[in-house]
């Protein structure tokens, strides 16, 4: 199922006009019917199959929940392929379809207690319980994923689909470090296990990500649960370690042992115990986090203490799940065809309001991108107060028709960052006025362009004010030099001052001068120079993050300067060259090449590495099984995968190439290995490994 254009643009008209109807419906029922279905049916394709959202999870299951209550209200109206009937809807066509051994099936949804209270009676009545214990834990805003291992191995991993079956995703699932390939369920007597999670992104790590994208002109991820489902269902698989993907596991789906009966219920027949005994496995799973919680009341209480604490836990959260402990309980309540009887999801409040939107300013990155401002009426979102909103770039600015005067409604992505979800055309007055944005570089009036493939414009002239200015400030960051001492503001007093003007003029800073300023006495003067002095000596990959270039983070930065023993060894890298180590494209690569082969920027290394900065690669503590040995890994590696064989070669002493060249001592081939080997065998002083040569060589 497929959606044009046109019919995209209707349907969000029509989602904003049946939200607007919940309480007083303009439409018979069967019309209104219809008209849900459509609707939600829209909202599931873009949700699990364009891994985006564009209404709220609340609005979502207003509607879901108004359907549901016509289609009881009115059986006639009842089809087999309504909404109501289905898991979801949505299965990409890049990845093989695989079937759950069980149905991934959804939850039903309570937004205040006395939902809760509803159905732990109807729990109660299902069980001939009066009182049941209750597993509470975290609601991770993520993408589920569905794990089967076989006599211990991970043997296949998918996405949730349509809930019976999903997308093939096993070399994806490979990448997450957090899910092992092996664990011992035969010792527990389990041949075949279906384990359920959810896949997330750190919230810190989302943002990271985004600030690198921005900068980089790529358009931003929505939120951390859209970023992590893409990065899911795309066949470069790097991408789940580019992106930091991680996975909870928060049930067992399916066990069997070898006989093939059924082991739920009846060797595992507690939730709370059987997440334990993943957590011993060596799983991540929700363990401080989750609760053994006797009635609804116990319940409550943690989950009021859960959504106080939420800003403070590093990924997203938008409520709390509860579930009947007991397994054999479980089963007893059964299932509806959308979700089981025996858990609900409790949501925590939106993180949202309305503000009007005042004006709009535009900064300038020390790349040249020009980012868009929206100052508005201050307004607290999610426990902060909030009175500027990043409008991203006029892309953003057009699809979502913002208008200065407009009022909006600003939600915290991920808990962290402010952004204009939308507006509401119907609170316009007609006094509000279209953005038009700029043609010259706000800080030196040149004319800005737009790159092509990047959504963002761009000042081009290099000797910009505020992008000389953001550089600095970049360069002393915590996430670069991390010079104690010299923040934003000094920076740019210093700067205006005429003091900093390039890179090298940090090391050049006149003390005395400064000494005279107001504000400055001797011991910040000396806590200054002190944090300069230190800077000289800082990890390498700090000084490469500190200049700033384009596409190069500091993740990044810490691979590149694994390949190389001096900095200036950058200076006579090829594009080529660099994208052989592991997370670089082309593009990544020609950014860090244009940087290295401008002759001002060699300058600018060479005065600081006069001035003293460090330029050289620290060694890593190592065993010294490969002291003085070089290694190059080539073809597909199926022993370990290229971050591990980094890790194993440096960690014993040994160190990498990026290419084939004399230097190298041994080639590790995997495989389909393809040119390098070929070139390796045409140098006698190389010697060509397998992986399980290598693993032999340290082991």
């Amino acid at each position: 199922m497929k959606f044009s254009k046109e019919e995209q643009l209707r349907i969000q008209e029509l989602t904003a006009t049946l939200l607007q109807q919940v309480n007083q419906p303009a439409l018979q029922p069967a019309e209104l019917v219809e008209q849900l279905r459509t609707v939600i049916r829209f909202h599931d394709w873009k949700y699990y199959v364009l891994s985006e959202n564009s209404i709220t999870d609340f609005e979502y299951d207003t509607l879901f929940r108004w359907l549901k209550d016509l289609e009881a209200a009115h059986p006639e109206l009842h089809t087999p392929d309504s909404p109501t009937q289905r898991v979801a809807v949505g299965l990409t066509e890049d990845f093989s379809t695989v079937e759950h051994n069980v149905p991934m099936l959804s939850l039903d949804n309570s937004y205040n207690i006395d939902d809760l209270r509803e159905w732990d009676k109807r729990v109660q009545g299902l069980t001939g319980l009066s009182s049941i214990a209750y597993c509470v834990e975290p609601k991770f805003d993520g993408s589920s994923i569905a794990l089967v291992f076989e006599d211990d191995m991970l043997v296949r991993a998918a996405t949730r689909g349509d809930g019976t079956a999903g997308d093939e995703i096993t070399n994806n699932a490979k990448r997450m470090r957090s899910i092992p390939l092996h664990a011992a369920f035969s010792r527990m007597g389990a041949r075949k296990v279906e384990l359920r999670g959810e896949v997330v992104i750190n919230k810190l790590r989302f943002a990271e990500i985004n600030a690198s994208r921005e900068e980089a002109g790529l358009a931003l991820l929505q939120n951390p649960r859209n970023a992590a489902s893409g990065a899911l269902r795309v066949k470069d698989a790097q991408e789940v370690s580019r992106r930091g993907l991680e996975a909870f596991i928060y049930a067992i789906g399916y066990a069997v042992d070898a006989s093939g009966n059924d082991m739920l219920g009846s060797g595992w027949d507690k939730h709370f115990d059987n997440m334990n005994m993943l957590g011993r496995l060596g799983f991540k799973i929700p363990d401080k986090e989750k609760q053994l919680c006797l009635g609804i009341d116990a319940v409550m209480a943690f989950i009021n203490q859960w959504e106080q604490q939420r800003d403070d836990y590093p990924y997203e959260i938008d409520g709390m799940v509860i579930k009947v402990d007991d397994i054999a309980l479980q089963q007893r309540c059964g299932y509806t065809a959308h979700h089981p009887r025996w858990a609900i999801a409790y949501k925590f409040k939106a993180r949202e309001a309305t503000t009007r939107l005042l004006d709009v300013e535009y900064q300038v990155g020390r790349t040249g991108a020009i980012t868009p401002v929206a100052k508005v009426e201050p307004v607290f979102v999610g426990g902060v107060t909030v009175s500027s909103v990043s409008l991203h770039n006029s892309d953003n600015i057009r699809d979502k028709d913002i208008r200065i005067g407009d009022t909006v409604l600003v939600q915290r992505a991920g808990d962290v960052i402010p952004y204009i979800d939308r507006v509401l055309p119907e609170k316009r007055d007609g006094t509000e006025v279209p953005i038009d944005f700029p043609v010259l570089c706000p800080s030196c009036q040149t004319n800005i362009s737009r790159p092509e493939g990047e959504v963002v414009y761009r000042c081009s002239n290099t000797e910009c004010p505020a992008q000389a200015e953001e550089r600095l400030i970049h360069f002393v960051s915590k996430d670069a030099m991390d010079i104690d001492g010299m923040g934003r503001e000094t920076v740019l007093d210093f700067y205006r001052r005429g003091w900093l003007t390039t890179i090298p003029d940090i090391y050049r800073l006149p003390y005395d001068a400064i000494l005279e300023l107001d504000g400055w006495k001797e011991k910040s003067v000396e806590k200054l120079k002190t944090g300069i002095d230190n800077s000289r000596q800082q990890p390498l990959w700090r000084l490469l993050n500190g200049f700033g270039i384009r596409h190069v983070g500091a993740q990044t930065a810490k691979d590149l300067v694994k390949s190389v023993q001096h900095l200036t060894d950058l200076f006579h890298c090829t594009t080529e060259q660099l994208t052989d180590i592991e997370g670089i494209g082309h593009k990544v690569a020609a950014s860090i090449t244009d940087f290295f082969h401008n002759e001002g920027n060699r300058h600018m290394i060479r005065t600081l590495e006069e001035l003293g900065v460090a330029m050289h690669q620290e060694a890593p503590a190592t065993s010294g099984k490969l002291d003085g040995l070089t290694f190059l890994f080539t073809g597909s590696l199926t022993a370990f995968t290229r971050d591990q064989a980094k890790e194993m070669v440096e960690r014993n002493g040994g160190r990498l190439l990026s290419s084939i060249s004399p230097k190298l001592h041994y080639l590790v081939a995997g495989e389909k290995a393809g040119s390098k080997l070929k070139k390796a065998q045409d140098i006698p002083s190389i010697q060509v490994l397998s992986e399980d040569e290598f693993l032999n060589m340290i082991s």
